[in-house]
């Protein structure tokens, strides 16, 4: 054999081993689109249709690692920890009420990430996008949808310490108006209007008025819960020591994480319930330390995120105090209980 029937052979060879190559990789894709995704010991997830206006679902980040992580994921509520309905939609934060949606994103760049906030219809359809000007922390929507709110880092990445700046803004979902920074709100505390260049606001929740929320300031090394009124442009102070507050769906009491003395420094809180009529406390049946903004799954349940082995499972835990805490979920955070009333 000639060394040009050699080279004609060995070229041969690897055109049909490297179309053999392709065939196979294209065929293996295929089928795993076609298939449901399951990770040894996690969920079972595939691609389907995940709407915000279904009745009984509950829709959230899911962190199991495969294809479909960090995609907003659907699963009937009565059974959080079935199979999982992947929406392709990928978020950091996310949450929805009245068949509208807030995702706040990152986008990679070739130096460093950005991100962004995102406004999505009842089918996940984008129809607005915001600059958030640090690392995602907090997502809420008004129970109408009219209104969407969100928190950033812009100095610091953890509630834990002292050194840290947030940003929280909100937009009108229908007129697109956008408040950059509840910092452009007067302030009053003790009946008196309050001025203070550190003062930072996080974790907005809103009641079903369309008009008034409640948030976190914290200033001089204090925490309060505010009251904010988006027609008045104002925040009065209603009670301290309360981070990451959320409403109830009947509007008569606020879940928030306390910082509690004698708790580590970087794990301080513990779960409440303050009555917004008495101000009454009532510390919750979860003995560990929750750094997340509770959901209400209903007037008398609460959902909230652990760390877990995917990075984060979903608890939760009766809002009076009795029970105990429990897992509904693995490798899940962000939760919203969508087509229902709650802020």
């Amino acid at each position: 054999m000639t060394l040009r029937t050699r080279l004609l052979v060995l070229v041969s060879a690897l055109v049909v081993l490297a179309g053999v190559g392709t065939a196979s990789v294209l065929h293996a894709s295929a089928r795993a689109d076609r298939r449901d995704h399951a990770v040894p010991g996690g969920p079972r997830i595939a691609t389907g249709q995940v709407a915000l206006s279904a009745r009984g679902r509950m829709i959230f980040r899911n962190m199991a690692w495969g294809p479909h992580r960090d995609e907003l994921t659907s699963v009937p509520a009565s059974d959080p920890s079935g199979p999982r309905t992947a929406s392709k939609v990928k978020c950091l934060r996310f949450y929805a009420a009245g068949g509208t949606g807030v995702c706040l994103q990152s986008l990679h760049g070739p130096v460093q990430d950005t991100y962004r906030a995102v406004i999505l219809d009842s089918r996940l359809r984008v129809t607005a996008r915001y600059d958030v000007p640090g690392i995602p922390s907090r997502a809420r929507v008004s129970p109408s949808g009219r209104y969407a709110a969100w928190t950033a880092f812009v100095g610091g990445d953890s509630y834990a310490g002292t050194n840290f700046s947030t940003r929280a803004a909100v937009v009108d979902t229908r007129t697109g108006r956008l408040t950059p920074s509840l910092e452009a709100f007067r302030v009053v505390k003790d009946g008196r209007t309050y001025h203070a260049a550190d003062a930072n606001f996080w974790g907005v929740t809103f009641a079903a008025d369309d008009r008034t929320f409640y948030a976190t300031l914290a200033t001089h090394g204090s925490t309060y819960l505010v009251r904010g009124d988006l027609r008045a442009r104002t925040l009065t102070t209603v009670h301290p020591n309360v981070e990451c507050p959320s409403l109830s769906p009947d509007g008569t009491r606020v879940a928030y994480k306390k910082r509690v003395k004698g708790l580590p420094k970087d794990a301080p809180w513990h779960l409440y319930v303050l009555n917004l009529r008495t101000l009454r406390e009532t510390p919750l049946a979860e003995p560990r330390s929750v750094d997340d903004q509770a959901v209400w799954r209903d007037d008398h349940t609460l959902v909230y995120a652990l760390p877990g082995d995917y990075g984060a499972d979903l608890y939760t835990v009766p809002s009076d105090g009795t029970g105990k805490a429990r897992r509904i979920s693995t490798a899940a955070v962000s939760p919203a209980y969508v087509n229902r009333s709650t802020g």
